[in-house]
């Protein structure tokens, strides 16, 4: 055994699987410590990868060379890509996974990963130690003592400890210590950080019943079934072989409303039993209730865990009633009026850390050497954890200068114009959060530069400057860009003649063009596609099956880029503006508390986070134009 790491990574789950992968994929001698190796990378609640916005975040983790989108497409039983009916800045691939397999396939990857060992224990407390030579009494964390005794050393530490810190689990009036349905809970790390100064609060998240499928009379169901055409979310292509199987949904009634209604007087939402904030926007159905009461009906999917299971998920039926009540209540709803249950669905209460007292590489403002990713930082959602794992273990790496002698220290982070793992880690950093946040596309205001197919596009270069990135992965995406880059040129300079299109285009449904122009023009009319065009234009169909290993997606690409370049080129400006403040660094340069000029809050919100740069501190809730302006004043002087 080596007791000495460079990054000890605490915690098995979506953000310790990628920071553990990520620091030792750049070369540093990395310990994943989690209580079970047999639920590595569990999925807690859904089954399922992506969705609105999240779908973004996986594709992106893929471009930096994470692990999630291979392990999604390795373990899918059915994708979906969301949102087809609006622009693509907000379509979003989304993809059901077999719980069981997505385990197995997490951790045959962690186990042929280089430079990753794995430890099955319980972290009980944080080792740090005086910097020497700092006056300010400031602390470094060095290592991790274990509930057996064992200690492990490291130059960086990495806590992904999901929802297990002070895990308190709820189902009516009943209460049991855990971080999920049957593991216990970790009750002393929490107070190992904050006794030096980090600040902890509550949350709490929910899940629902798990119902036994042979008990569900399906013809009372919707069927949901998913897209024919093969999607994947790794732009490395390496998807599985798994039987792809339906969805199904349903509608709640009155009565099963009554019956939810009787129970609230026991449920720990309304009796005062929780007193922390759920998530807004995947709330308990007895929030729903309370929230919409003139709601006649709430839609529900019914989701299999698996292609050999009997499990099944029910969406939208997530609860912490007395499980005699959700019980009670499902059977009046046609489909599961014979129901049998594995399990009632609960709510669960955890400790997590501010994140505004972390810095955008997710270290610690406080302790030195100690990064923080996924729900310990107030998130919710596996793809929002695994986006901050993979930053935090790039980081940890560089900061244990793993990938190059005059790495150490150094920073990787993502703008809000870069991906939306940067706008989420900005979003944490700089507003905190008060209840489990969640990515959604509105929250990015460069969606149209952070779509979810050119990911690879904005990050897979700098992962390959990092080292996470090996040679193969990076060629694989040169390819890809010079095949775009073929069918934009060939587009641009393909003459069309009325004569020998038009007839087409009637046919197509759009208007037949009176004098010649380039195939590009075309490209840009909403009816017409690169597709359709094709089968018209002999030369175009031959050019979009060159790239024959993987030419939908180049061509949605190529189409893409030609159909909203000029959306495209306007927000790059702004963007490009917004840079302008972001390189106006401001850390260290004021005491804020001596600023009279700026208000009240904002003085107190600028020395409570320390922005790095002016345009961070115009981000701040709080923190007024005007504000900025007096420190653009003060910048001049």
């Amino acid at each position: 055994m080596i007791l000495k790491y460079d990054v000890i990574v605490i915690g098995g789950g979506h953000a310790g699987c990628e920071a553990a992968c990520a620091s030792a994929n750049m070369g540093a001698k990395t310990c994943l410590v989690t209580m079970d190796m047999n639920k590595i990378a569990q999925m807690s609640c859904n089954p399922a990868i992506g969705g609105i916005a999240k779908g973004q975040i996986v594709r992106e983790i893929d471009a930096l060379g994470g692990q999630m989108g291979l392990v999604t497409d390795a373990t899918s039983i059915q994708f979906r890509m969301l949102n087809v009916g609006k622009g693509p800045a907000v379509w979003s691939p989304r993809a059901q996974c077999d719980r069981g397999k997505f385990i197995w396939e997490w951790r045959r990857t962690i186990d042929e990963t280089d430079n990753l060992d794995v430890w099955q224990d319980q972290a009980d407390e944080l080792l740090t130690e005086p910097i020497s030579g700092s006056e300010s009494g400031a602390i470094r964390a060095v290592g991790v003592r274990t509930i057996w005794g064992t200690e492990i050393y490291a130059k960086s530490i990495v806590i992904t400890a999901g929802t297990f810190l002070n895990g308190l689990m709820h189902i009516g009036r009943k209460m049991v210590p855990g971080g999920r349905i049957a593991e216990p809970a970790v009750p002393h790390f929490t107070e190992s950080i904050t006794r030096h100064g980090v600040t902890a609060a509550r949350m709490k998240t929910g899940t629902p019943v798990r119902i036994d499928k042979r008990s569900v009379h399906f013809e009372d169901l919707e069927v949901q079934p998913g897209e024919t055409r093969p999607y994947q979310f790794s732009y490395m292509n390496k998807g599985g072989a798994l039987k792809q199987l339906p969805c199904w949904t349903v509608n709640t009634n009155a009565e099963v409303h009554e019956i939810l209604k009787s129970g609230l007087a026991d449920s720990p939402l309304y009796n005062g039993q929780i007193q922390s904030i759920g998530p807004r926007y995947c709330p308990s159905i007895e929030t729903k209730l309370v929230t919409f009461p003139d709601r006649d009906k709430h839609p529900l999917f019914l989701e299999p865990e698996g292609e050999d299971t009997n499990e099944m998920y029910l969406n939208g039926f997530s609860s912490s009633l007395p499980m005699d009540v959700q019980i009670e209540a499902l059977k009046k709803m046609p489909a599961f009026r014979d129901v049998k249950v594995y399990r009632p669905g609960y709510a669960i209460e955890y400790d997590f850390f501010d994140p505004t007292q972390l810095n955008h590489s997710l270290e610690s403002k406080i302790i030195d050497g100690l990064f923080m990713a996924g729900q310990v930082n107030g998130t919710t959602g596996y793809e929002e954890a695994g986006g901050q794992g993979t930053l935090a273990g790039i980081n940890a790496a560089l900061k244990a200068g793993c990938a190059g002698s005059d790495t150490a220290n150094k920073q990787f982070v993502l703008h809000r114009d870069e991906a939306y793992i940067g706008v989420l880690i900005d979003d944490l950093v700089t507003k905190g959060v008060d209840e489990p946040y969640r990515m959604f596309t509105s929250r990015a205001e460069y969606r149209i530069l952070l779509r979810q197919d050119d990911a690879d596009a904005r990050l897979t270069e700098k992962a390959y400057e990092l080292g996470i990135v090996k040679k193969d992965r990076y060629d694989w995406w040169l390819q890809k860009k010079q095949a775009i880059e073929e069918i934009e040129a060939f587009c641009q300079n393909f003459a069309i003649k009325p004569r020998l299109i038009n007839s087409a285009l009637e046919a197509l449904g759009t208007t037949p063009l009176q004098f010649g122009c380039k195939l590009s023009d075309l490209v840009n009319r909403p009816q017409l596609n690169l597709k359709n065009l094709s089968e018209v234009i002999p030369s175009l169909k031959e050019a979009l099956d060159r790239p024959s290993n993987r030419k939908e997606e180049i061509a949605e690409a190529a189409e893409i880029r030609m159909k909203y370049k000029g959306y495209i080129e306007r927000e790059r400006l702004v963007a490009d503006k917004m840079h302008r403040l972001e390189n106006i660094r401001i850390k260290g340069r004021f005491n804020y508390e001596e600023l009279q000029g700026l208000s009240t809050e904002c003085r107190q919100k600028l020395q409570k986070i320390q922005p790095e740069t002016l345009a961070q501190a115009s981000r701040i809730p709080g923190v007024s134009p005007s504000d900025i302006n007096v420190l653009l004043v003060l910048m001049g002087r």
